[in-house]
């Protein structure tokens, strides 16, 4: 039985709905971010960054939740859930799930904690960097919408890889939620990420997965 160590609305939401997109059965453990448990020596055993989420397998303990989106659909291949290996369109998976990990999630993670960029007590630099965090944020989604506006010249209800509703938009709209309570334009509010957005919401899978955290409406 594979487990999901998580916390709700954090990065532990994009594996999560991607097994219940895969209907692989599973169980939720919670790590309690409110006591601080991911930092405590039994959960620092499964990731030594005291980071969430933590997927465990029998003898398999896979952290980072890209990792685990990539395990995932590798292991249920027929799902269709990531193009066939070698593909171009493979290539592109790839590129986009490095993109949203690398630069709009990292970018994110400055946004929500910039006292970690400046010296302890510095509330005023702390300001700065959030600040122009969000401005890039706002760049990169508009980015987003970017490629969103062209899959739609060639398809009536594009996904980030064109027709083909995959792992990286399950990626996306886990990060996109995380700016529904920006100063700034959330990505809910761009020309094509809205529509977008509010088409995964409607996919019984996230249903279940937002249900299943607790979270109430407007998710996004």
């Amino acid at each position: 039985m594979i487990d999901l160590h998580y916390y709700p609305s954090t990065a532990s939401m994009a594996p999560h709905i991607l097994l219940h997109e895969l209907g692989v059965p599973h169980r939720l453990v919670l790590v309690d971010r409110t006591q601080n448990a991911q930092k405590m020596t039994g959960y620092l055993k499964l990731n030594p960054n005291g980071l969430i989420p933590v997927l465990t397998d029998a003898s398999l303990v896979l952290y980072e939740s890209a990792a685990i989106c990539l395990h995932l659909c590798d292991t249920h291949r027929d799902t269709g859930l990531a193009p066939a290996l070698g593909t171009p369109e493979r290539a592109h998976f790839y590129k986009w799930l490095m993109w949203l990990t690398n630069t709009l999630q990292a970018t994110l993670i400055v946004y929500f904690y910039p006292e970690r960029l400046v010296n302890a007590g510095n509330a005023a630099g702390a300001l700065q960097v959030k600040a122009q965090a969000e401005l890039k944020i706002g760049v990169l989604l508009d980015q987003l919408d970017a490629e969103l506006a062209q899959q739609a010249q060639m398809h009536a209800q594009p996904w980030l890889l064109g027709a083909r509703y995959s792992a990286v938009d399950i990626y996306t709209l886990m990060l996109c939620r995380w700016t529904r309570n920006f100063d700034s334009e959330p990505a809910r509010g761009r020309t094509h990420l809205g529509p977008y957005l509010q088409r995964m919401l409607e996919r019984p899978a996230v249903i279940r997965a937002f249900a299943a955290e607790g979270l109430e409406l407007p998710w996004v």
